[in-house]
């Protein structure tokens, strides 16, 4: 297949915006992949801040980024994703160049637990205030049970909101496949 996959379009994307030295965020550290790939791209004099609701997340996590002795360029905080702004060092003049969501719940955790709009589009918000020009934030969309449904259309409804003279939003969806397959969007800083 010629087109790329869902996750790792979101990581050719994030290559794009964030490069060594860079501060990046991982807004649902879920099992932690993404913070590793984070922390690999910012490099050692960059940093990353990762955020879960879940210890069981920040556990995970930690094991994959002490794996790969990635424990100096990352921040594990066991807040909700719309403490950003509050959560970052103010002595850091560095802004964000790259960010990631992957809504919904937690791969293998309870499934009682998920994001929500009002948070999300909080962060968002926040996130936006702190990027780079040309940064991105990436929002991987898992909507195929309720909450996710529901979020998903709030989460569009407000992207569509967003000043095309402030922001690019990209949207990618595979269109013909079945149950609910999750898709991207992506919002540039200009």
């Amino acid at each position: 297949m010629k087109l790329e996959r869902i996750l790792p379009f979101a990581r050719t994307l994030l290559q794009k915006a964030v490069q060594e030295g860079d501060i990046a965020v991982d807004a649902t550290m879920g099992n932690g992949h993404d913070t590793v790939f984070l922390a690999d791209l910012v490099g050692e004099k960059g940093h990353v801040y990762a955020f879960d609701v879940q210890e069981t997340a920040l556990q995970s996590t930690y094991k994959k980024i002490e794996e790969k002795q990635f424990e100096d360029r990352v921040t594990l905080l066991q807040k909700s994703h719309d403490q950003v702004q509050e959560s970052l060092p103010k002595d850091d003049s560095r802004k964000i160049t790259g960010a990631i969501f992957n809504l919904g719940y937690l791969p293998g955790g309870d499934k009682q637990i998920v994001t929500k709009p009002h948070s999300t589009i909080d962060a968002i918000q926040q996130l936006l205030a702190l990027l780079e020009p040309e940064g991105i934030i990436v929002l991987v969309i898992y909507h195929g049970h309720p909450e996710g449904a529901i979020e998903r259309d709030e989460v569009l409804s407000f992207v569509h909101t967003l000043d095309q003279q402030d922001v690019h939003v990209l949207q990618y969806q595979f269109l013909n496949q079945q149950n609910n397959p999750p898709f991207i969007i992506a919002i540039e800083k200009r």
